[in-house]
């Protein structure tokens, strides 16, 4: 049994799942972020649902990043807390690896999984259809067909995430269809319970999640 937390964007997302496949799960995305409020809760009310206790779990797994600064803190705060109180692993999962799973591609097709960051710039990466990474993960700012070179290349191009939307409004080219969704805890379960099989764990005292970049909060007001 794994318990799966998802906080990297707007959605607060937990799961618990045995060898890989989920038996409990709860999420929920709101426009302004309540996973303080909520992270808690849903771990209670899965563990509910799979009628099991803290007890019963043998790793926790949380969604690395990129993603929103204070929501990834959140989610790996949480995650840390209950390795150290229950002694367990911890587990890191890429948080666009899992979103790319939303999507099922045949050969010649590729997932783009962008996440929003602000203006016109997006946290992605890209996976073909065998789960391969063929692009590196950066923070890309869009521009004017600033895909488009690679993009055509593909019999057919998915823009995934928080982040399409705003890509495909500069590349709307024929191939390039659009999923507005966000990450959740449901397709981090195969992908904590092969890290779990393979011993793959990180330093509970030392991890910390992938930002990508530095934080950047809002300016200062200005004295009157």
């Amino acid at each position: 049994m794994i318990l799966n937390i998802e906080t990297a964007t707007t959605n607060c997302s937990v799961s618990i799942a045995h060898e890989g496949l989920v038996v409990s799960f709860k999420e929920l995305a709101e426009a302004n972020y309540s996973h303080a409020e909520q992270l808690h809760v849903f771990i209670q009310e899965v563990l509910k649902e799979a009628k099991i206790s803290l007890s019963d779990l043998r790793a926790i797994a949380v969604s690395k990043g990129p993603g929103s600064y204070t929501g990834l803190r959140i989610g790996v705060s949480a995650a840390k807390g209950l390795c150290y109180a229950l002694n367990l692993p911890l587990i890191s999962v890429p948080t666009l690896k899992s979103l790319s799973l939303q999507c099922q591609l045949k050969a010649g097709e590729v997932v783009v999984p962008m996440l929003d960051a602000r203006r016109m710039e997006v946290y992605m990466t890209a996976f073909d259809h065998k789960g391969n990474e063929i692009r590196p993960t950066e923070a890309k700012i869009l521009a004017e067909n600033s895909l488009s070179e690679w993009t055509a290349s593909y019999t057919k191009v998915y823009f995934i995430g928080s982040g399409a939307q705003k890509a495909y409004e500069v590349h709307n080219q024929s191939n390039i269809s659009v999923l507005d969704t966000l990450p959740s805890a449901k397709e981090m379960s195969g992908l904590s319970y092969q890290k779990y099989v393979s011993e793959h764990f990180e330093d509970v005292a030392y991890f910390e999640p992938y930002y990508l970049k530095d934080f950047m909060g809002p300016l200062p007001k200005k004295k009157q």
